[in-house]
């Protein structure tokens, strides 16, 4: 049973496992993006997210704390220069995960997590579609199907094609009358 078991181990030892989650924050950080398995992004949200958190407050303390997680000098400048001031306003759910299915070799669950204010596609998406209008029928093009009804009968008989080696013959105008007689004694001659 697993009464009382709220950490996924994740198949590693607890130092392999932090060591894991230590280099996946931090690639989180640099890269704003990673792909993962499903499992690995959920341990990984709830590792980065309190760092976030602990950065929106600059002092040397938490940057010492951050680091002891993270130990990665680039990761620990760029999360308390540039992420913690895009995520000053916001209260928590920093990252985002996105399932894109499943891996070739073995069939796992995959991922993606990213940080929520970093993914200019999403942003540029949402306003693209507020503005596309909705497609309708042109009320011309039925207006003038049904003055073509109402118009005295007097239309082109289409070209003629016989093959692509021969000479296509001119359009000829006759009125739709004459066109129907023809064929009525074209059937009679049958």
């Amino acid at each position: 049973m697993r009464h009382q078991k709220s950490i996924n181990h994740l198949g590693r030892t607890s130092t392999h496992r932090k060591a894991m989650l230590a280099n996946m924050a931090s690639s989180l950080i640099k890269h704003k993006r990673i792909s993962t398995t499903i499992a690995k992004a959920k341990a990984l949200r709830g590792y980065v997210e309190p760092l976030i958190t602990r950065s929106k407050v600059d002092s040397t303390h938490s940057r010492r704390v951050v680091f002891s997680y993270l130990q990665d000098k680039d990761a620990v400048t760029e999360l308390f220069r540039e992420i913690s001031l895009k995520v000053a306003d916001r209260p928590g759910g920093y990252v985002r995960i996105l399932k894109t299915g499943f891996r070739l070799g073995d069939n796992a669950d995959m991922c993606i997590i990213e940080l929520v204010d970093y993914n200019e596609n999403l942003l540029t998406v949402k306003d693209a579609t507020a503005k596309k209008a909705i497609r309708r029928r042109k009320p011309a093009a039925k207006k003038a199907s049904d003055t073509a009804v109402e118009a005295p009968v007097a239309e082109k008989a289409p070209k003629a094609i016989a093959n692509a080696d021969e000479v296509t013959e001119e359009v000829i105008e006759t009125p739709v009358e004459d066109v129907a007689t023809e064929q009525e004694a074209e059937t009679e001659e049958k």
